[in-house]
Protein backbone atom coordinates (compact mmCIF):
# COMPACT_ATOMS: atom_id res chain seq x y z
CA UNK A 1 0.00 0.00 0.00
CA UNK A 2 1.27 3.47 -0.85
CA UNK A 3 2.01 5.79 2.04
CA UNK A 4 2.29 9.57 2.08
CA UNK A 5 5.77 11.05 2.41
CA UNK A 6 5.85 12.85 5.75
CA UNK A 7 9.65 13.28 5.64
CA UNK A 8 9.26 17.07 5.41
CA UNK A 9 6.59 17.25 8.10
CA UNK A 10 3.05 18.30 7.23
CA UNK A 11 1.34 17.56 3.95
CA UNK A 12 -1.75 19.27 2.49
CA UNK A 13 -5.06 17.44 2.43
CA UNK A 14 -7.66 18.66 -0.04
CA UNK A 15 -11.14 17.73 1.16
CA UNK A 16 -13.95 17.27 -1.38
CA UNK A 17 -17.58 16.24 -1.28
CA UNK A 18 -17.71 12.63 -2.47
CA UNK A 19 -21.04 13.10 -4.29
CA UNK A 20 -20.56 16.34 -6.23
CA UNK A 21 -16.73 16.74 -6.09
CA UNK A 22 -17.01 20.26 -4.61
CA UNK A 23 -13.81 21.38 -2.88
CA UNK A 24 -14.75 21.90 0.76
CA UNK A 25 -11.49 22.82 2.46
CA UNK A 26 -7.75 22.43 2.65
CA UNK A 27 -6.02 21.40 5.85
CA UNK A 28 -2.73 19.80 6.86
CA UNK A 29 -1.91 16.35 8.16
CA UNK A 30 1.04 14.87 9.93
CA UNK A 31 1.64 11.15 10.19
CA UNK A 32 -0.37 10.84 13.40
CA UNK A 33 -3.45 12.65 12.08
CA UNK A 34 -3.28 10.58 8.89
CA UNK A 35 -3.23 7.34 10.91
CA UNK A 36 -6.13 8.54 13.10
CA UNK A 37 -8.08 9.32 9.92
CA UNK A 38 -7.44 5.81 8.59
CA UNK A 39 -8.33 4.18 11.93
CA UNK A 40 -11.48 6.20 12.67
CA UNK A 41 -12.94 6.78 9.20
CA UNK A 42 -13.30 10.48 10.05
CA UNK A 43 -10.89 13.30 9.28
CA UNK A 44 -8.18 14.40 11.70
CA UNK A 45 -5.79 17.24 10.95
CA UNK A 46 -2.82 19.04 12.43
CA UNK A 47 -3.34 22.68 13.40
CA UNK A 48 -0.33 24.77 12.46
CA UNK A 49 -1.44 27.64 14.71
CA UNK A 50 -2.27 25.56 17.80
CA UNK A 51 0.43 22.96 17.14
CA UNK A 52 -1.85 20.02 17.91
CA UNK A 53 -4.22 17.49 16.37
CA UNK A 54 -7.87 18.26 15.81
CA UNK A 55 -10.78 16.03 14.91
CA UNK A 56 -13.03 17.75 12.37
CA UNK A 57 -16.45 18.11 13.95
CA UNK A 58 -15.42 17.43 17.56
CA UNK A 59 -16.59 20.87 18.70
CA UNK A 60 -18.94 21.88 15.85
CA UNK A 61 -20.66 18.55 15.21
CA UNK A 62 -19.80 18.99 11.50
CA UNK A 63 -18.02 15.69 10.97
CA UNK A 64 -16.45 14.36 7.80
CA UNK A 65 -16.96 10.66 7.05
CA UNK A 66 -14.13 9.48 4.80
CA UNK A 67 -15.23 7.78 1.57
CA UNK A 68 -11.90 7.64 -0.28
CA UNK A 69 -8.31 8.81 0.01
CA UNK A 70 -6.05 9.39 -2.99
CA UNK A 71 -2.36 10.20 -2.93
CA UNK A 72 -0.80 12.42 -5.61
CA UNK A 73 2.04 11.27 -7.86
CA UNK A 74 4.71 12.82 -5.60
CA UNK A 75 3.16 11.20 -2.50
CA UNK A 76 3.05 14.55 -0.70
CA UNK A 77 -0.59 15.66 -1.08
CA UNK A 78 -3.82 13.89 -0.19
CA UNK A 79 -7.22 14.18 -1.85
CA UNK A 80 -9.89 13.02 0.57
CA UNK A 81 -13.52 12.60 -0.48
CA UNK A 82 -15.95 12.82 2.42
CA UNK A 83 -19.58 12.77 3.38
CA UNK A 84 -19.81 16.22 4.95
CA UNK A 85 -22.14 16.52 7.94
CA UNK A 86 -23.05 20.22 8.24
CA UNK A 87 -20.67 22.98 7.20
CA UNK A 88 -17.05 22.33 6.31
CA UNK A 89 -15.85 25.87 7.05
CA UNK A 90 -15.44 27.27 10.56
CA UNK A 91 -17.42 30.34 9.35
CA UNK A 92 -20.50 28.18 8.91
CA UNK A 93 -20.26 28.05 5.11
CA UNK A 94 -20.54 24.70 3.35
CA UNK A 95 -17.12 25.26 1.76
CA UNK A 96 -14.13 27.37 2.76
CA UNK A 97 -13.91 28.59 -0.85
CA UNK A 98 -16.75 31.12 -0.99
CA UNK A 99 -14.83 34.40 -1.50
CA UNK A 100 -14.34 35.05 -5.21
CA UNK A 101 -11.15 36.93 -6.04
CA UNK A 102 -11.45 36.86 -9.80
CA UNK A 103 -13.57 35.17 -12.44
CA UNK A 104 -12.95 34.51 -16.11
CA UNK A 105 -14.04 37.24 -18.51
Amino acid sequence: MLKPDFSKGLIPAIITDYENKEVLMLAYMNEESYQKTLDSGETWFYSRSRQNLWHKGATSGHFQKVKSIYLDCDQDTLLIAVEQIGAACHTGSRTCFFQEVRSAK
